[in-house]
C-alpha cells in the first residue's frame, strides 16, 4: 500500500514558518479570504511590511491550523483582478484557490512557491436530498413538467438512488 502524498511529511515542516507555504498545500486548496492587512514580517528576518492574508477557515487540514499567508506582489496582482480593487480592505469574503507553483523565480533561483488562481473557484453545487424538503419537491415538480432532471442537475448534485425515489415520487416508471 503506499501513502498518498497528502498523508506524507513535507521536508520544509522543519523550518516551522509562521506563514502558509508549499508545505502546507498538498492539492489545490479552496479558501475563503477573512481579511488582509499589512504588517512587518512575523519571523523578524527583515524589517519589511508585508501584505498578510487571514482565512475564514481555521484549519488547512483536521487537526492542523492554517496559518496567515504573504500575499506577494504578484497574488496581490491577482487579488486585485479578482475584486476589481486595490484596496486591501475590500478584499474580504472573497473565496480563492490556493495552490504550488514549482517555477516561481525568487532572484536567480527558481522555488516552489504558493500562488492564488487568477480564477474564482466555482462553488460546489449543494446535494439533493429528501431532508431538504423545498428542493426535493422543487425537483419532483421539474421532473413532472420536464420529464427528466437536466435543469435539476444544473442546479445540484444529486445521487443515481435519489434520482430513483423523485421519479417514484412523481409517479413516473422507473426503468
Amino acid at each position: 500500500m503506499t501513502m498518498q502524498d497528502k498523508d506524507k511529511t513535507h521536508y520544509r515542516k522543519a523550518f516551522n514558518s509562521p506563514y502558509l507555504s508549499s508545505s502546507d498545500i498538498v492539492e489545490p486548496t479552496v479558501l475563503t479570504i477573512q481579511r488582509v492587512a499589512l504588517e512587518p514580517d512575523k519571523t523578524k528576518k527583515t524589517k519589511d511590511q508585508f501584505n498578510t492574508a487571514y482565512f475564514v477557515e481555521s484549519e488547512i487540514r483536521k487537526g492542523e491550523a492554517l496559518k496567515p499567508m504573504i500575499l506577494n506582489a504578484h497574488n496581490s496582482r491577482v487579488m486585485r483582478n479578482l475584486t476589481s480593487s486595490h484596496f486591501l480592505e475590500d478584499w474580504q469574503g472573497v473565496p480563492v484557490t490556493i495552490y504550488v507553483d514549482n517555477a516561481v523565480r525568487f532572484g536567480k533561483e527558481t522555488v516552489e512557491g504558493l500562488r492564488i488562481s487568477p480564477n474564482q473557484p466555482r462553488a460546489e453545487k449543494p446535494w439533493l436530498t429528501p431532508e431538504s424538503a423545498k428542493m426535493w419537491a422543487g425537483a419532483i415538480d421539474a421532473f413532472k413538467r420536464d420529464g427528466n432532471l437536466d435543469k435539476v442537475r444544473e442546479r445540484v448534485q444529486v445521487t443515481t438512488e435519489h434520482e430513483k425515489m423523485i421519479m417514484e415520487a412523481a409517479n413516473v416508471p422507473v426503468s
